[in-house]
C-alpha cells in the first residue's frame, strides 16, 4: 500500500517541504533509510542521517531547519515520535488479516467461537472456553477450560491460557507467555518439606492490555490475579498469585512482583525492579531499574531508585558518597594510622 508525502501530511495535520506527490510503501530507520521508505527524526542527536538517508520522506519536527540540502522530502507536525507511532498503527491495520479456523486445530464442542476470528494450526481451544470476535489466535496457543477472551484479542504463538482464566478486549499476548499458572504457595511441613497449596482463583486481565513474550502471570490462591485496562508489561515479567496492577501502569523487562502485592495506577517500572510481596505502591510511583521494593510506598507520583530503594533526590545524594567510598576509606586508614603512631610516641 502507497501513501503520498500529501497523504501522510493530510493524516497528520502536517505541512511538507519538498514533493507533495512523492511516494513511500514501507518504513525504516532514518541511518538505514532507502528510496520508497519513510523514517522519522526527534532526537537531536540523529541529526546527521538527515542529509544523508535515501529514505524518500522524513517526519519531523515542526521547529526543525535544516542546516545543509535535503535530499528527502521532510513532513513537519507538532510530535515527530507521535505522528510515526500513529502510521506505524495505520501501517499495521493496513495489513491482511487472517480469518478461518485451521483443519489442524481441536475445538471442543462446548467453546463458543466469535465471528471473524483466526484460529491457527494446533491450538486448542477448551471445553466451555468463550473466545470473542475478531480474535487472532495463532498456532500453537491453548486456552484452557471455561476461559473467556474478549473481542479483538491477539494470542501470539506458543501461549497458554490456563483454565477459567478472563481476558478482556482488544487485549494482545506474545508468544510463550503463561497465564493463570499456578502461583507460588507452598506449606513448610518440616525443615525439609513443603506442602503445596491448591491455587483455586483464576487471572482478570481487563480491556486494551499488552503481554510482552514469556512473561507470566500467575493464578490467585483464592480470588483473583488482576491486571487493569490499558497496563502493557513488557518481555520475561514475573506477576505473582493474587497481585493487582493498577490500570495503565507499564513495566519493563524482568520486573518481578511478589504475591498479594497491589501496584497503583500509572506506575511506570524500569527493567528488573522487583517487589516484596503483600505491600502497596501509591498510583503514579515511577521506580529506576534494578530498585528493590522492600516496603510501603505511600506517596503517590514519587520516584525511587536503588536497592533497598529511596526517593530520586536522596538517592543522588547518596550516589555522590558512594563514588568516593575508595577515598573516604583511604582517609579513614590513614588517619587510624596517624592515631595509632601518636598513641606510640
Amino acid at each position: 500500500m502507497e501513501f503520498t508525502a500529501g497523504m501522510i501530511a493530510d493524516y497528520l495535520g502536517g505541512t511538507v517541504t519538498g514533493d507533495p506527490g512523492v511516494k513511500v510503501n514501507t518504513i525504516a530507520r532514518i541511518e538505514e533509510g532507502f528510496e520508497g521508505a519513510l523514517s522519522f527524526l526527534a532526537n537531536p542527536k540523529y541529526e546527521q542521517y538527515i542529509y544523508t538517508t535515501g529514505s524518500s520522506i522524513v517526519l519531523v519536527n515542526e521547529d526543525f531547519t535544516p542546516s545543509s540540502p535535503l535530499k528527502a522530502t521532510i513532513v513537519k507536525v507538532k510530535d515527530s515520535y507521535k505522528a510515526f507511532a500513529s502510521l506505524l498503527t495505520l501501517y499495521e491495520q493496513s495489513k491482511p488479516v487472517k480469518r478461518g479456523i485451521h483443519k489442524t486445530a481441536v475445538i471442543e464442542e462446548s467453546a463458543n467461537i466469535g465471528k471473524d476470528v483466526y484460529i491457527g494450526p494446533y491450538v486448542y481451544i477448551g471445553e466451555n472456553v468463550t473466545v470473542g470476535d475478531n480474535c487472532r489466535i495463532y498456532s500453537h496457543v491453548s486456552v484452557g477450560d471455561s476461559s473467556k477472551l474478549g473481542d479483538g484479542c491477539k494470542l501470539f504463538y506458543g501461549v497458554k491460557v490456563y483454565h477459567e482464566c478472563i481476558i478482556g478486549n482488544n487485549c494482545t499476548i506474545h508468544a510463550g507467555s503463561v497465564i493463570g499458572a499456578d502461583g507460588f504457595g507452598f506449606a513448610p511441613q518440616s525443615e525439609t518439606e513443603f506442602m503445596k497449596i491448591p491455587q483455586i482463583g483464576n487471572v482478570i486481565i481487563e480491556d486494551n492490555v499488552e503481554i510482552g513474550a514469556n512473561t507470566c502471570i500467575d493464578r490467585a490462591t483464592l480470588g483473583s490475579t488482576i491486571i487493569r485496562k490499558g497496563v502493557k508489561l513488557d518481555n520475561l515479567i514475573q506477576i505473582g498469585h493474587n497481585v493487582e496492577v493498577g490500570e495503565n501502569s507499564v513495566m519493563a523487562g524482568q520486573t518481578g512482583i511478589a504475591g498479594s502485592t497491589r501496584i497503583g495506577k500509572n506506575c511506570m517500572f524500569a527493567g528488573q525492579v522487583g517487589i516484596m510481596g503483600h505491600i502497596a505502591v501509591a498510583d503514579g510511583t515511577r521506580i529506576g531499574a534494578q530498585a528493590g521494593i522492600a516496603g510501603q510506598v505511600k506517596n503517590q507520583n514519587t520516584t525511587l531508585l536503588g536497592s533497598p530503594a529511596m526517593d530520586y533526590h536522596s538517592f543522588m545524594k547518596s550516589w555522590v558518597v558512594f563514588r568516593k567510598l575508595p577515598e573516604i576509606k583511604a582517609a579513614v586508614e590513614k588517619f587510624e594510622k596517624y592515631l595509632k603512631e601518636s598513641d606510640n610516641q
